[in-house]
């Protein structure tokens, strides 16, 4: 396995190096999980780098090396590179399996909104009614007189602060909701709906910033699932991950009741991800409209991204849907931990690199890593 024992991964653990290269493709071990069939099985043998082995990138700092010696030095599980709808080259670190689904983390946020847009679509879900609408429990929350773009765009006024490395507040509660963290018998946590629907409004109005909140995912989900009559892993197998062709079965953690992490919890291949990439980069194949796919490029309100609290990660970007569009004409669907699916229509490449950094965010990597992407994507292959 590595040089600890099964034994020694627990719930409080499983997030922090060294215990993560085991754990990000083991979720399922550590956290209730319900799983999302695919229709055909079995995955293709892995390339190598090709084309890319002699690559040379910008690491941190500024530092020139290889593209493999930069996977390595940033804790990257697995890369695999897609042109023209081809596999072109895969990399997968000495202790990963990319056989194995992968924790996504954040990622997840994009693949929901996917399926949002396929429901839309279908006549099943609009994104101009409120929540309270599809999930009447919100009401006297933050969530009461919100619309459902609104959540999807991360545009809610919220109480509640993204600290991925409290143990004592509120986010620290969040994770106990989701089943992620241990319990506290002296301070139980509700369940995850119960939780969501405790969050009071902020200090500003609906749809005057970007404010990146990771309960909104997951009440996206609940209303995805209200508005469909179905749990949300039925919903993404039905709708998404079998349309799709996906080689392998994916996953996403449940709460105690079996409510889904959208926000977060689902775990994937790194080819089934490329085909979610290429998926958006085609414009939906007919499997997602093409007008959805177009407004995640133009529809983000780029006044609320640059009032937002991720505005130095892309500072001429914009937020649509739980995409990122990086103001460069390229699309991002991005994890804690160092998850990334990279499309840039200019090549027709799409990137998908997974990893078990060590911090859950660390900005002054993420902009190696997009440097890199970008090198990538403009490369010979």
């Amino acid at each position: 396995m590595t040089d600890f024992a099964r034994s020694d991964v627990t719930l409080a653990n499983w997030r922090t190096a060294p215990f993560s290269q085991w754990a990000f493709q083991n979720v399922s071990e550590i956290v209730p999980s319900a799983v999302i069939p695919a229709k055909a099985l079995g995955e293709a043998l892995p390339l190598d780098l090709g084309a890319l082995k002699d690559l040379q990138v910008t690491g941190i700092g500024g530092v020139s090396q290889s593209l493999q010696a930069f996977l390595t030095a940033s804790e990257t599980d697995e890369l695999v590179v897609m042109r023209d709808g081809r596999v072109v080259a895969e990399w997968s670190a000495d202790h990963s399996d990319p056989a194995r689904p992968h924790i996504i983390f954040s990622v997840s946020k994009s693949l929901t909104a996917l399926l949002a847009g396929i429901m839309a679509g279908k006549g099943l879900l609009s994104f101009d009614k409120l929540v309270v609408d599809y999930v009447p429990e919100v009401a006297g929350s933050a969530y009461a007189d919100a619309t459902v773009q609104q959540l999807f765009d991360m545009e809610i006024s919220v109480d509640f602060v993204e600290d991925y490395l409290d143990t004592s507040g509120g986010f620290d509660r969040y994770r106990r909701a989701t089943g992620w963290n241990p319990d506290r018998p002296e301070n139980p946590s509700p369940d995850l709906k119960g939780f969501i629907c405790s969050i009071g409004k902020g200090g500003w109005k609906h749809g005057e910033k970007h404010a990146y909140r990771s309960p909104n995912t997951d009440l996206a989900g609940i209303v995805l699932e209200r508005a469909a009559g179905a749990r949300l892993a039925t919903l993404l197998s039905e709708h998404l991950w079998q349309p799709m062709v996906a080689s392998s079965n994916a996953m996403v953690t449940v709460d105690r009741v079996g409510t889904a992490r959208a926000a977060g919890g689902m775990s994937a291949t790194a080819r089934d991800l490329a085909l979610i990439g290429e998926l958006v980069r085609k414009k939906g194949d007919g499997l997602i409209s093409e007008t959805f796919i177009d407004d995640l490029w133009t529809g983000g309100s780029r006044d609320a991204w640059q009032n937002g609290d991720q505005t130095t990660l892309f500072p001429s970007g914009s937020y649509r849907n739980y995409w990122y569009e990086t103001g460069a004409g390229e699309l991002a669907a991005i994890g804690i931990h160092g998850q990334w699916i990279w499309i840039d229509p200019a090549t027709a490449t799409v990137v998908v690199k997974l990893s078990s950094q060590a911090l859950p965010v660390d900005a002054e990597l993420d902009q190696a890593i997009v440097s890199v992407l970008r090198k990538v994507s403009s490369a010979t292959l």
